[in-house]
C-alpha cells in the first residue's frame, strides 16, 4: 500500500497493492495493522454506500460533536471529490482541495481518500452514474449534521461544471440551504483528534 500526501495536511490518497493476472485482479483494501502503521485510522464504525446520477452534487457536510474521518472509494463511475480544512488550528484552514476519483483500468492504480475528521465533505459526480462507497470512524450524528453551501464564495472551489455542458448541480433542498462559510458554525479549537 502507498499513501501520498496531497496538498492538505492529513488528507492522503491511499492506493492499494493489486495483484492480478488473466483472470482479473485481487486487492486488499483495508487492513487494521497496515493502516495503523501508516498512521492511520484502524477502526471503522459505519460503512455507507451512495448511487448518484451524473450532475449531483452531494456536500459539503461535517458533523459538530461526533466528527466522522472518511475513507472514500468509487466503485463505478467518476467523481470530482472536495475535502475543506475546517481546523481552525490547522495551517490550512479554509482550503480546499479536489480529487479525481473514478473507477480505474485493469493497468491505473487503485485510490482511495482519507479525510480525515475535521474537514467539509463533497462530491459531483461526471459520469452517467457513480457508486460511492465509504467507511466512516463515527456514526451518524443528526443532531450535529451541517452543510457548507457548495457554491461559497469565500471558498472559491473550482468544481468542474464545465463537464455538466451549462446546466447546474442537482443538489438536495437540505444542501441548497448550506451555510456561508464565514457564518458556518465549525469545531471548536481543540475538539478534534
Amino acid at each position: 500500500m502507498e499513501v501520498i500526501d496531497t496538498a492538505l495536511h492529513d488528507v492522503k490518497l491511499i492506493e492499494p497493492r493489486r495483484f492480478g493476472d488473466s483472470r482479473g485482479w485481487f486487492a486488499e483494501i483495508f487492513n487494521r495493522q497496515t493502516f495503523a502503521e501508516h498512521n492511520l485510522p484502524a477502526e471503522f464504525v459505519q460503512d455507507n454506500h451512495s448511487f448518484s446520477g451524473k450532475g449531483v452534487l452531494r456536500g459539503l457536510h461535517y458533523q459538530l460533536g461526533q466528527p466522522q474521518g472518511k475513507l472514500i472509494r468509487v466503485l463505478s463511475g467518476h467523481i470530482w471529490d472536495v475535502a475543506v480544512d475546517l481546523r481552525r488550528d490547522s495551517p490550512d484552514f479554509g482550503k480546499w482541495a479536489g480529487f479525481h476519483l473514478k473507477t480505474q483500468s485493469i493497468d491505473d492504480p487503485l485510490q482511495i481518500l482519507w479525510i480525515p475528521e475535521g474537514f467539509a465533505h463533497g462530491f459531483l459526480v461526471l459520469s452517467e452514474t457513480a457508486e460511492v462507497f465509504y467507511k466512516t470512524t463515527n456514526l451518524y450524528y443528526p443532531a450535529g449534521e451541517r452543510s457548507i453551501s457548495w457554491n461559497d464564495p469565500t471558498l472559491n472551489i473550482a468544481w468542474p461544471l464545465e463537464t455538466l455542458g451549462g446546466t447546474e448541480p442537482s443538489v438536495s433542498p437540505k444542501d441548497a440551504l448550506g451555510t456561508a462559510f464565514l457564518a458556518a458554525e465549525l469545531p471548536p479549537v481543540g475538539s478534534l483528534k
